[in-house]
């Protein structure tokens, strides 16, 4: 059976999910794209249903991950372009789009590794699609989990799926108040790392290479006073002309990369090299 009419239930549940208040209520998240369906695969992600428009395909190999999304347990439904495009969050489709749950962690289910603990800490976040560039950098850097403190932004919205390229399925993520994150990391001996534009310290005079968790912060105002004040170190990027700062997401894939650098510089991690 083929879904055809926009009027469906299911074609207009999905509609509704596209609202956060519908999401959350529903603890639903969509995840639309070639690209993010792989990546809730590879990181075992449980994806409920998937709604899928050959029209709309943009290569050859959706079949194959099908089949594939089937085998892990998924629902598959076939949907006619018009009531699909209308699910579709992206302007033009691709033809794939999943339904799975939102999953919340907190900060005991995050990954404590036997190197050098590496993670990355942003307070009130307040855009998806910054949000979603800092996952897809910070799995690119190799850190081993994200914090998100007192967000303001929708962790499920489809533009952080969409800007993360779905990493948000693959990266350790959890959520906390400021308060007890200071105090978790505190406790592990992990050293906080501050962004601000506002200090003398630049971001590669600082020793990266032990147990460190890099804290950016809201886009308007910057980190709070509890993180300045908790900090073990504060850096800042040099700035050469006029803007006074940068985008929270170019700054945090700066700060992440140097960390990165100093640890392949040490033997501490290892390059992967390009990736299949």
């Amino acid at each position: 059976m083929i879904l055809t009419s926009v009027q469906n239930p299911r074609v207009k549940q999905v509609v509704k999910w596209r609202d956060r208040r519908d999401r959350d209520r529903d603890q639903k998240v969509l995840i639309e794209g070639y690209r993010a369906l792989t990546r809730a695969l590879a990181g075992d992600y449980p994806v409920e249903d998937v709604y899928f428009c050959p029209e709309w395909y943009q290569g050859e190999h959706e079949p194959a991950l099908l089949e594939r999304l089937e085998d892990a347990g998924a629902t598959l439904y076939q949907v006619a372009p018009a009531p699909f495009a209308r699910m579709a969050y992206r302007d033009r489709p691709e033809g794939l789009l999943g339904v799975g749950p939102q999953r919340h962690r907190g900060l005991d289910e995050l990954p404590i590794r036997a190197t050098p603990p590496f993670y990355l800490v942003a307070e009130q976040i307040e855009k998806p699609g910054n949000l979603g560039t800092m996952l897809r950098s910070a799995d690119a850097a190799g850190v081993d989990g994200l914090i998100l403190c007192d967000p303001r932004t929708d962790l499920y919205n489809p533009n952080v799926v969409r800007a993360s390229t779905g990493n948000l399925f693959t990266m350790s993520i959890a959520e906390a108040d400021s308060a007890s994150t200071i105090a978790w990391l505190k406790e592990r001996g992990i050293a906080i790392l501050a962004a601000s534009p506002h200090v003398k310290t630049l971001y590669t005079a600082v020793d990266m290479t032990a147990g460190v968790a890099i804290v950016v912060g809201a886009e308007q105002f910057g980190l709070s006073e509890a993180w300045m004040q908790a900090a073990d170190v504060s850096v800042r990027l040099p700035m050469m002309g006029e803007a006074d700062s940068l985008n929270v997401a170019t700054a945090t894939t700066l700060l992440l990369y140097e960390a990165l650098r100093q640890r392949l510089e040490r033997g501490i991690v290892q390059d992967q090299g390009p990736q299949a």
